[in-house]
């Protein structure tokens, strides 16, 4: 078994309401930052997990998405499958 690095991006899906990017988008313009035209917010959840080969990683991490990390009827996610080099730990 091979250890992996797998980062889950969950975002709200196009065309949704986004309270909370919509908040950041009002307090950038109060700070004076002009010209932002739109902002989503979401969130990044890293998982080390062993698996057999990088296709399994992304397996058990697709369904840890559809199971629990992201609301499938509200958001979108994207997942990055890294593999860690032996005998490092990230930590």
């Amino acid at each position: 078994m091979s250890r992996f690095t797998v980062e889950v991006r969950v975002t709200p899906r196009p065309g949704l309401l986004d309270p909370e990017g919509k908040a950041v988008q009002h307090a950038l313009g109060s700070l004076g930052y002009e010209g932002v035209v739109s902002t989503r917010v979401g969130k990044l959840i890293v998982v080390e997990m062993e698996a057999d080969g990088e296709k399994e990683a992304r397996a058990r991490a697709e369904e840890m998405c559809r199971k629990l990390l992201a609301n499938p009827v509200t958001q979108d996610f994207r997942i990055r499958v890294s593999a860690q080099a032996e005998g490092v730990d990230e930590r």
